[in-house]
């Protein structure tokens, strides 16, 4: 398996092609989520085959958003399935990093401890001190493509997916939790003042 180079390989597409509306799910995203599932599976005592793996599915887990924003999970297995073959990665290498890929759809289900980290890596923001900055860019995607209009609306969303939303590997409920609670209460509170 060529990792490095179906790294350069995606990372050079998702640069070259993304929609500049994709004001969240750029490549700044998928970097970060590579670095934090980096993080976990150091964290989670990964072994350096699945943790490939692991990469390779962070690289690819938005890449569907090449083509549109619905179904974006489906659409990135369909790439990693015509493209990783040429890296040398086994049909079965493939299909374990289509199942993080596919366990990141909302409302996310892992299925195993490989998922848990990438669903965890894919919404890490949440728990972070970057969670306004982040969650704006957001926002302004979601205004971009007339899913919402308004900020009560967002906040509105926001809470009921931080309600809803569990970190599911230790390591990202040690560290991530308490922050994300406490965006909880400061985003009801802020909705309680308007």
């Amino acid at each position: 398996m060529d990792y490095s180079a179906s790294k350069d390989f995606i990372l050079g597409k998702l640069e070259r092609d993304l929609s500049p509306d994709l004001y969240y799910h750029g490549v700044h995203h998928t970097l970060d989520v590579l670095a934090t599932a980096e993080f976990l599976c150091v964290e989670e005592k990964i072994n350096d085959y699945d943790t490939l793996l692991l990469k390779t599915a962070a690289l690819f887990h938005d890449a569907g958003f090449l083509q549109n924003n619905l179904n974006h999970e489906a659409l990135g297995c369909d790439l990693v399935r015509e493209h990783l073959p040429n890296f040398g990665y086994s049909e079965k290498a493939i299909e374990k990093i289509c199942g993080m890929i596919t366990s990141t759809k909302i409302p996310q289900s892992p299925k195993n401890k490989l998922e848990e980290i990438i669903c965890d890596a894919d919404l890490d923001y949440l728990g972070r001190d970057d969670f306004k900055k982040i969650g704006d860019t957001l926002f302004e995607e979601l205004k971009a493509y007339n899913y919402l209009k308004t900020r009560e609306e967002w906040d509105t969303m926001q809470i009921a997916f931080l309600e809803k939303h569990s970190f599911f590997t230790e390591s990202s409920q040690t560290k991530r939790q308490s922050k994300k609670a406490e965006h909880l209460a400061q985003l009801k509170k802020s909705m309680q003042n308007t």
